[in-house]
């Protein structure tokens, strides 16, 4: 009876993420849609240029970059996650809007709010990044902040060529949790 229960709440969790994911979604037109993106790889990587001055010149020189916005939900052993991004190839200019969603198995709980930066450090990396769009890894961290109380962490990984920097705004988490992440092109607006 206990398992039973502890299903229909992760599934009621996932089902509110998806519901809430969905009724911004039909709100928008698809240019407001890519002005939301927009203003969100703005305001990300002006708060990571502000923590790292270093990264401006880096995204700079490399083929290019990607930038994601993601929420991120842990309840006791399971995380559910979704977000959308923006891959900026810097040779072409060109844009690709991606979205992102993250399933995971670990001890856990509370709400994450994270933004995600991935530089590039090779064309083939970033082309089969736009192309394939997966990726699993393993993920623990802390990370805590209320109202104006705690302070906002950045961390940073190099894996395959790409370095990632994640930044936490908000939201209280304490989790230790294997992920697997997909990442793909969002065919409404490319």
């Amino acid at each position: 009876m206990q398992n039973k229960s502890l299903f229909l709440v992760i599934f009621s969790v996932f089902s509110l993420i998806l519901l809430a994911g969905c009724a911004t979604a039909t709100d928008a037109t698809v240019t407001q849609k890519r002005q939301a993106v927009q203003t969100m790889k703005d305001k990300v990587l002006t708060e990571l240029f502000e923590l790292k001055p270093s990264v401006r010149s880096q995204i700079n020189s490399a083929p290019g970059y990607a930038v994601f916005d993601n929420a991120n939900v842990n309840l006791i052993l399971a995380s559910f996650g979704g977000g959308y991004g923006v891959v900026t190839d810097n040779q072409t200019g060109k844009q690709t809007y991606m979205k992102m969603a993250e399933v995971g198995l670990g001890l856990g709980a509370g709400v994450k709010d994270f933004r995600a930066v991935f530089v590039f450090h090779n064309e083939a990396v970033m082309s089969r990044f736009v192309d394939q769009g997966w990726a699993f890894g393993a993920q623990a961290d802390a990370a805590a902040k209320a109202g104006d109380k705690g302070a906002a962490k950045s961390g940073e990984v190099t894996v395959d060529n790409i370095t990632i920097y994640q930044l936490t705004e908000s939201g209280l988490s304490l989790q230790a949790t294997v992920k697997g992440t997909k990442y793909w092109k969002d065919d409404q607006l490319n």
